[in-house]
């Protein structure tokens, strides 16, 4: 049967020293991009935009995205497959560069999102507030962004213990910075070579790096808001999580979510012929490829035991 790797854990909360310096680092995560993309925006009014910013911006897009969504998400947090140690850090690195935590970080509070999902201790549920418009606004708020600005950091020898134990991914995860600086810095460089301008360095640094940063984060931050509010439900499970076509296409498959918390450990979220899930179909060309193994995917029967649940839920 298909687990989500998570344990009964209980929740210890940090010194105010701590999350005054998690709320720091979140505040230059979230508001540096967002400055860059007012800056880009200035820059597209007065000189346009071309085809290698466009081109930077969707492949880092692509890249940084594929690495949370394949990396931190579903090799890391959930085990969905298996890989070697060149991939592992070739997607733990593109993960990083998305500027959304480190690696332990990331995984740790996935793996206490699983385990209280929209009930008390879930770090970004947007259904613990009242009811009624504000109500449904400030849940929205928490769950895209504001709880990283108040988040009680899970304890990772609890919550990632194999991840600790593994002195590689240990590594990437501590190097966290310089991936963010990497993945500005690569774009910036491929603008200079593509155009052979300091305008093109710009360029490239702005789309490729800050604005690819800012869609990315609202993409991924999709998944804990409107995900768990608005969509579909085609499985039974104990939260509120549901489908929605427009984040599962922004964010490469990842806003199946529903599907996703009815089967955690499968790295295949869209599991409809018509449910395009582009991480998973890189997943199965590696796998093709013999650089992933032991893929993990809900079997038939499975499917339908969970659809005959929420049948018998709604008589």
């Amino acid at each position: 049967m298909i687990s989500s790797n998570t344990s009964k854990i209980k929740h210890k909360p940090r010194p105010n020293s701590a999350k005054q310096l998690e709320r720091q680092i979140a505040l230059l995560i979230v508001f540096i991009p967002w400055l860059g993309t007012i800056a880009a925006f200035i820059l597209l009014w007065k000189h346009g935009i071309g085809l290698v910013e466009l081109g930077l911006c969707l492949s880092m897009y692509v890249v940084t995205t594929l690495g949370v969504t394949a990396g931190f998400h579903r090799l890391f947090t959930h085990r969905s497959f298996q890989t070697g140690r060149t991939i592992q850090v070739l997607l733990g690195i593109a993960g990083s560069m998305a500027a959304q935590g480190p690696i332990l970080f990331w995984v740790a509070c996935h793996r206490r999102h699983h385990q209280n999902s929209d009930r008390p201790n879930d770090p970004h549920s947007p259904n613990l507030y009242t009811q009624g418009i504000r109500g449904r606004l400030a849940g929205f708020w928490h769950a895209h962004l504001g709880w990283m600005f108040n988040h009680d950091s899970e304890d990772w020898v609890r919550f990632v213990p194999e991840l600790l134990r593994d002195q590689l991914i240990f590594k990437v995860n501590n190097w966290y910075f310089l991936w963010i600086f990497l993945g500005c810095l690569i774009p910036a460089i491929l603008g200079g070579l593509l155009t052979w301008t300091w305008q093109g360095i710009i360029s490239g640094l702005f789309w490729g790096g800050f604005v690819r940063i800012f869609l990315v984060h609202h993409s991924t931050w999709s998944i804990n808001s409107i995900c768990h509010i608005y969509g579909s439900r085609p499985y039974e499970t104990n939260d509120e999580s549901t489908n929605n076509f427009l984040c599962a296409l922004l964010a490469c498959g990842e806003g199946w979510h529903n599907n996703h918390h009815a089967f955690p450990a499968s790295a295949r979220h869209g599991l409809e012929w018509w449910q395009f899930d582009l991480t998973y179909l890189v997943i199965h060309l590696l796998e093709k490829t013999g650089l992933i193994w032991d893929v993990k995917l809900p079997t038939a029967k499975m499917l339908e035991v969970k659809k005959r649940e929420l049948n018998i839920g709604r008589i």
